[in-house]
């Protein structure tokens, strides 16, 4: 009885997962009214409670734990206050940020609960304290306006925070990714990423002459640095394209971002041949078969766990996902393709897709220069994060050592993360709030 259910609920969790991807792109349509994207936007909310309940009745009958109830409720109460809280304190903001933040932290948790429960609740525990901040955001941004101000402050603090760690961190895997306080251990890099970001806008939103550039560019290339420093070449990579992508929205030359991807080429040469651990990613993802007993063990069995998942997945603990190591972290979207199948984990690509393109939506119809490029370089740090973690689980790229935003296990990663959609969602509201000064009312800008 209990496999019928499971075998059922796969494929109404898929039929879900298909209406609300469905929507989250038929909403862009521009003939769509007002009250016609509210009635989208409630059936998006509606969709992700029925695949939360139908995923954590699985887990329970299956492991009939009665612990996961309470979880599965606990988690229903912050994601209904979530919501209310937004609908109710911020009704200019971007239903479909927050419905899509929603359902992403939703599998998360779901996939978590069902690979270690204790990491799940931990997990829990950090989506608490990065929804507190992410509510908090967008009346920081709406009251103050010094943010533009404080360009070299993000350069001291960034590059500072990325030394500290090249010094002093702990390594993992052959980087240098974190720093341990009271206990809890904190990786930097995720949350100076936006700093970046801040601190690349701040240069450029007014002055884009060759000086300027130049200055921007050194800077850059010492959080860069500093990143190579610690190993984490993943990391380094993210924050140079991201640089890459801002440089060229700022100035509309297109030479710097092809003259910036060559410099790329030639520094992944010599990173693979300066770091062993880089070498060895590189290796196990040209052939992972010949070595499937060291280097290309990970790789190979992410690529078994997609292949038996086929399209419709296993169902939810039916899979083998704990044979991945750290599957929890860089390799998550393997155990989802597992256990829910490539239909499933297709949907969630798009709907991460979709993110990508609201905030670049709303970073286009920004009037502000200075918030313009932080949206910008905020949903390019987003989309590449997801690129190098799908990539990376699917062989298209050896793998970096980055996680999937809001579904992957780890607090920095999560709340960074909640962070960006905070600083978003008041970018959105900040604008609203603006035309709805100059039309006597508020207004959306989707």
């Amino acid at each position: 009885m209990v496999h019928l259910v499971v075998q059922i609920s796969k494929y109404v969790m898929i039929f879900l997962m298909l209406i609300y991807t469905f929507e989250c792109f038929y909403v862009f349509r521009y003939q769509k009214t007002e009250e016609e994207r509210k009635a989208v936007f409630h059936i998006q909310r509606m969709l992700i409670f029925f695949l939360h309940f139908d995923a954590y009745l699985v887990l329970y009958l299956t492991t009939e734990n009665f612990e996961i109830v309470a979880f599965y409720l606990s988690q229903l109460m912050l994601f209904a206050t979530m919501i209310l809280i937004y609908r109710m304190c911020y009704k200019a903001s971007s239903d479909l940020l927050l419905n899509n933040m929603v359902l992403l932290m939703c599998i998360g948790l779901i996939m978590l609960t069902r690979l270690s429960y204790g990491k799940a609740i931990r997990q829990f525990i950090f989506m608490i304290v990065g929804t507190v901040i992410a509510l908090i955001i967008p009346v920081i941004l709406k009251k103050l306006s010094l943010f533009r101000r404080l360009t070299w402050l993000y350069a001291v603090i960034g590059i500072g925070l990325l030394g500290v760690v090249a010094v002093c961190g702990q390594t993992s895997y052959g980087a240098k990714l974190s720093i341990s306080i009271a206990g809890i251990s904190i990786q930097p890099s995720e949350f100076v990423k936006i700093i970046f970001a801040f601190y690349i806008a701040g240069m450029l939103y007014e002055k884009q002459n060759l000086k300027q550039l130049i200055i921007t560019s050194i800077c850059s290339a010492f959080f860069v640095l500093m990143l190579v420093a610690s190993k984490d070449l993943g990391g380094a990579l993210l924050y140079f394209i991201t640089y890459l992508v801002m440089i060229y929205v700022a100035t509309q030359k297109l030479y710097y971002f092809v003259g910036g991807f060559g410099l790329l080429a030639v520094a992944s040469f010599i990173g693979s041949r300066l770091f062993s651990h880089v070498g060895t990613r590189i290796l196990a993802w040209k052939d992972p078969l010949s070595v499937i007993d060291n280097q290309g063990y990970q790789v190979c069995q992410s690529l078994f766990g997609i292949g038996t998942g086929g399209w419709f997945g296993l169902g939810l603990n039916q899979g083998r996902p704990k044979k991945i190591p750290v599957v929890e972290n860089d390799f998550i979207f393997a155990a989802i393709s597992e256990e829910m199948g490539a239909v499933f984990a297709l949907c969630l690509i798009m709907v991460c897709i979709s993110c990508f393109f609201m905030i670049m939506n709303i970073a286009m119809k920004l009037k502000d220069n200075f918030y313009k490029l932080v949206a910008v370089g905020l949903a390019t740090l987003y989309a590449m994060q997801v690129f190098l973690t799908i990539g990376g689980v699917i062989k298209f790229i050896p793998s970096t050592g980055v996680t999937l935003p809001l579904v992957s296990y780890g607090g920095s990663s999560l709340i960074s993360t909640m962070i960006v959609f905070g600083v978003i969602q008041g970018l959105y509201i900040r604008e609203a709030s603006s035309k709805g000064g100059e039309h006597g009312k508020e207004k959306t800008v989707e």
